[in-house]
């Protein structure tokens, strides 16, 4: 298990750069926070080390799947909001299936909303808030 600390918004940069660096061939991450404990900030901070344009990342909140690409790599980054999904038959119904299929990557916040649906390979990503406020990324 590796575990990478965020000590501040300071060095959010340099955590998902070391994020990035422990990265492999899977292409679906999928990340576990309490709601506020900062999936989306850490998964916009992921995309600008990976080379998206800093200005298009958002939470995909309202549209459930944000699709953006590299501008180093050219390679497509799918980022999920699951939250407001009522049911699996929801995510079946826009095709996660086949965004996990894609080969892109896939970066998700509430997957325990699909977690049936997550293929074997799916990294487990955690983000625990400690007391201090400082928030601790374990994966393995």
């Amino acid at each position: 298990m590796t575990t990478i600390k965020i000590t501040s918004l300071e060095n959010i940069e340099q955590a998902a750069r070391e994020f990035a660096q422990h990265m492999g061939d899977e292409t679906v991450y999928a990340f576990y926070g309490e709601m506020g404990a900062g999936k989306t900030t850490f998964i916009n901070a992921l995309c600008r080390v990976l080379g998206v344009e800093e200005d298009i990342t958002n939470s995909p909140s309202f549209s459930i799947v944000n699709e953006y690409r590299s501008d180093t790599t050219a390679e497509l980054i799918y980022h999920f909001d699951l939250y407001r999904l009522e049911n699996i038959e929801e995510a079946f119904e826009i095709g996660v299936e086949d965004y996990f299929d894609s080969g892109a990557l896939c970066l998700l916040e509430w997957p325990e909303r699909i977690e049936d649906m997550l293929p074997f390979d799916t990294v487990k990503v955690n983000i625990v808030v400690n007391d201090d406020e400082t928030r601790d990324i374990s994966f393995a």
